[in-house]
């Protein structure tokens, strides 16, 4: 019988995280930094600079796991943190359109495809989520998942992403590392954890870059830096 981690134990696990391990803050600017210099257009150097951030977030949290012995509960086919509300800005929206335009024209279509009927499927959720203040409303997110609403990337047939090179901090970073049940259970386990803290690093690279961008007088398809101040919902961004 599989023995699983108990909330103590990831708690302790975390509290140990937090005292012992050091974030490689460098690791996120020499990404930008290394773009900066490349002979290309503009906007190859955002979009393959924002994959690549994406990249380090995941392995710094497989770092931080292999620090304190920490093993992951989700497998492929599970999809309940699929349920929960996305929030990204303009510039992460923008960028995130631009690196599905570059997917081959097969996948591109059949991403299209998904999304007309996903959004004739849930007009009606749609509305109530337009009315999901996220900024004021403290309960928001449980209001949000009290919808059943899914990820407008995800395959509800196959419970898997649709983007998932792309996928978006939050998707990286919300874990489990106990018995997957508990997602199965709840709407909002507390067992679970999340290594949001890394958008911190991913966004400080990200606004680096830009400002570097916007001083050489060419930022590409983002408008800086207003598109970092405007936040929605994922859902959203993806039916504008």
């Amino acid at each position: 019988m599989t023995q699983y981690l108990s909330l103590e134990d990831i708690r302790v696990k975390c509290e140990r995280l937090m005292n012992e391990y050091e974030i490689d803050e460098d690791k996120f600017f020499r990404i930008v930094e290394g773009w900066s210099e490349a002979e290309v257009l503009t906007e190859e150097k955002l979009i393959a600079s924002f994959t690549e951030l994406l990249e380090v977030v995941s392995s710094e949290i497989t770092s931080m796991e292999d620090h304190v012995g920490l093993s992951v509960t989700c497998r492929s086919g599970c999809a309940f943190c699929c349920y929960f509300p996305i929030i990204i800005n303009e510039m992460e929206a923008k960028l995130m359109q631009k690196a599905i335009d570059a997917f081959p024209e097969d996948r591109k279509k059949q991403l299209e495809e998904h999304l007309n009927h996903y959004y004739q499927s849930y007009a009606t959720n749609l509305k109530s989520i337009k009315e999901l203040d996220f900024e004021n409303d403290t309960d928001f997110k449980m209001n949000y998942r009290k919808l059943i609403m899914p990820c407008p990337l995800l395959n509800t047939e196959t419970n898997q992403c649709m983007a998932y090179e792309i996928r978006p901090i939050p998707c990286r970073t919300y874990v489990n590392y106990t018995n997957p049940k508990v997602c199965a259970d709840n709407l909002m386990p507390k067992e679970t954890i999340s290594f949001e803290f890394l958008y911190g690093e991913y966004m400080g690279a990200l606004n680096e870059f830009l400002q570097f961008l916007y001083e050489e007088g060419d930022t590409g398809f983002i408008q800086y830096p207003d598109d970092l101040y405007r936040e929605d919902y994922l859902v959203n961004w993806l039916n504008r």
